[in-house]
């Protein structure tokens, strides 16, 4: 009987292999729009799509991300700047893309601009720090995409929006994995939304890698200089001590990150260019072996290890 169960399995999983290796033919008459093409997974994702051949429209936040981009790339590559958070910027863009590609539509969006605002406790930050990180990582992603639907309609195709594991499991306080959250939310709703269109959305939940977005510098001076501006009353109630060790954990959690973009990259290829695409992506072993198992955990048991973990402030005596 068990040698029946095994078979049964080995079955089940190549047939899952050998219907995720089905790829689509004749890619180069796609158009695949990717936001946030500075660099990181933006930028190496344009690259990997041009060298398949595809039509790539990359948008990049300044003039010198887009300059760079097209060094490395084909004639057919072409670059436009965007800033998601501007509302007229976004409608410009989605202009361009239509006189663009024409009848043929867009066969693929990549939401891939973010920001990760600062990671600290949630009370040692404003309104206007959380609002930010929304403003880009959430709500900039759904301007573009509404702007863009009608081309993607048209085309039958894929929308990919760039989630985080920190969208499945909040890790940090701020706007990040809230914002992470909303897009998880966004793209459920938009997928089942689009069936009848004929239009896939797909979810990339990396864990943590290294990008420009992760450098420890910078997170180092965000959260020191929070620190320095809040109450003295609040910098009694955390102590000195929980600052340090919190600053520590943080830039631990960098340093451990994984430098090989393309296992993201290579997530968001296959959800445009396979036939039968994966709904969710998680790339990054810390994302397999850790956050989603734990994500998956009763709450008491997921809150013990955070806590357990994490620094302890000055007032409490536990």
């Amino acid at each position: 009987m068990w040698l029946l169960g095994i078979a049964v399995v080995a079955l089940i999983f190549l047939y899952r292999w050998n219907r995720q290796r089905q790829m689509l033919q004749n890619l180069t008459d796609k158009y695949v729009l990717i936001t946030g093409c500075d660099s990181g997974f933006g930028n190496l994702l344009a690259k990997q799509l041009d060298k398949r051949g595809m039509q790539v429209l990359a948008t990049c936040f300044t003039e010198k991300g887009a300059e760079d981009l097209k060094k490395g790339t084909s004639s057919r590559l072409q670059t436009n700047i965007l800033d998601v958070t501007n509302s007229q910027n976004v409608k410009s863009v989605a202009k361009w893309v239509t006189e663009t590609v024409g009848n043929k539509g867009l066969w693929g969006l990549v939401n891939n601009s973010g920001c990760g605002g600062p990671f600290s406790p949630n009370a040692w930050q404003r309104k206007k720090d959380f609002a930010q990180v929304l403003e880009v990582n959430l709500l900039g992603m759904v301007d573009v995409t509404l702007n863009l639907l009608p081309m993607l309609q048209k085309a039958k195709g894929r929308i990919v929006n760039v989630s985080s594991a920190g969208g499945r499991l909040a890790i940090v306080g701020g706007g990040y994995c809230m914002s992470k959250y909303g897009v998880e939310a966004f793209s459920d709703s938009l997928r089942r939304e689009m069936y009848h269109f004929g239009v896939k959305v797909m979810i990339i939940e990396p864990g943590a890698f290294k990008t420009a977005m992760s450098d420890a510098n910078i997170y180092k001076e965000r959260i020191e200089r929070l620190w320095k501006n809040l109450p003295s009353e609040t910098k009694e109630t955390y102590g000195e001590k929980y600052f340090s060790q919190y600053v520590q954990l943080l830039e631990g959690l960098i340093k451990t990150a994984d430098s090989r973009l393309n296992k993201v990259t290579d997530c968001m290829e296959h959800a445009l260019t396979a036939a039968f695409p994966w709904t969710r992506y998680s790339p990054g072993w810390d994302c397999k072996l850790y956050f989603l198992p734990v994500s998956y955990l009763p709450t008491v048991m997921s809150d013990y290890l955070f806590c357990r973990s994490a620094p302890k402030p000055a007032c409490t005596s536990l």
